[in-house]
């Protein structure tokens, strides 16, 4: 690891979590968001929302996605990871002008200065335009593996139109129009991880990944085996096993601060795997200039918040914990964005930087 000094605001002093005790997730049924009658649509939200303040992490039925098409993932992702690293390296994310390629293991490090025992494949939003590029935003860097982009880019369109009707139902539990959200999210840097935790018993006690939030408004996460943990409002770390043809869902930083602190982040992490795992999280954000604040007339929770440009916050982020951004903003070649603020600034007060 680069030890560069990035200097980082603070955000102000955490606080004790909001959610519950509880010591399993809930199970939040989403197929009424998509019904035709608004009651049916309300009802679903309200699920949603209490899920949300109570646990901030919860599975989800009802999504709509095929059972074919997590197999057909799972299959592509099997197939390109098993090839040699120099196969792989040769679409390495420092390469790409906006966060899209291979990144091996030990390329990221986070808040804990400790590196993930992982391997993944990032890409996001295929945004083509000529104009209005962004760091975070712009043309995937597809790998020439065979099925690889068709196969990943039918996941990431049925995943993100899920994200859509959880956006429609988290707006609706806020007691928001239904459609409040839609403007902030056409063109969003929403990233989609090919995540492999190779399995090998000799390592030593390392996690797959360090406990952390996440920075965007939500996560829709289908994993193919156990692993995941969830700190409760007791500061206790519960399992989230695998529930077969459910997606896991969990609260980001961004709707913390647009719900004013009625839904938290919530701290997670990946202890070391007893089998080979694979995961598959899309990180779901709003429009890269969208000025991210508590929305107007919410009840506050317990904590102040300060705007931040969503697209900003997310490579912010993203700086301070890829190698090859943090070599780049030591050479001069990038800068932080204004007001940036350091990792894991949100979410419960806990030693969340174990392992």
């Amino acid at each position: 690891m680069n030890s560069h000094s990035i200097p980082v605001s603070s955000h102000s002093t955490p606080i004790s979590s909001s959610h519950t005790d509880f010591q399993s997730l809930p199970i939040v049924d989403i197929s009424g968001l998509y019904a035709s009658d608004a009651a049916s649509r309300h009802a679903a939200a309200h699920l949603l929302g209490t899920a949300a303040r109570e646990a901030g992490f919860l599975y989800v039925t009802g999504h709509g996605i095929d059972a074919a098409l997590f197999r057909e993932l799972r299959s592509i992702a099997q197939g390109y990871f098993a090839q040699d690293f120099d196969a792989k390296r040769r679409h390495y994310i420092g390469q790409s002008s906006n966060h899209s390629g291979y990144v091996p293991m030990g390329e990221e490090y986070l808040a804990s200065g400790s590196y993930d025992y992982k391997e993944t494949f990032d890409l996001s939003y295929d945004y083509t335009g000529a104009s209005g590029r962004k760091p975070m935003l712009g043309p995937n860097q597809w790998p020439d593996f065979p099925q690889f982009q068709t196969v990943v880019s039918r996941y990431y369109q049925a995943a993100f139109a899920v994200g859509q009707a959880l956006f429609r139902g988290f707006a609706m539990a806020l007691g928001l129009a239904e459609d409040y959200f839609a403007a902030m999210v056409t063109t969003p840097p929403s990233q989609l991880r090919l995540i492999h935790y190779p399995y090998n018993p000799a390592i030593e006690d390392r996690p797959g990944i360090g406990a952390h939030t996440d920075y965007e408004c939500f996560t829709i996460l289908y994993p193919t085996a156990d692993g995941l943990e969830v700190m409760n409002g007791a500061g206790e770390w519960i399992d989230a096993p695998v529930i077969p043809g459910t997606l896991v869902v969990n609260i980001g930083d961004m709707m913390e601060i647009l719900s004013n602190g009625q839904f938290v982040a919530t701290s997670h992490r990946v202890r070391k795997v007893k089998e080979e795992r694979y995961s598959f999280p899309l990180f779901c954000a709003c429009d890269y200039d969208t000025l991210i604040t508590p929305i107007p007339d919410l009840p506050a929770g317990r904590r102040t918040y300060t705007p931040l440009r969503c697209g900003d916050h997310l490579y912010a982020q993203t700086i301070q914990t890829f190698s090859y951004l943090k070599d780049r903003l030591a050479r001069g070649e990038i800068s932080l964005p204004e007001h940036a603020l350091a990792l894991s600034s949100f979410g419960p007060k806990t030693d969340r930087e174990e392992g």
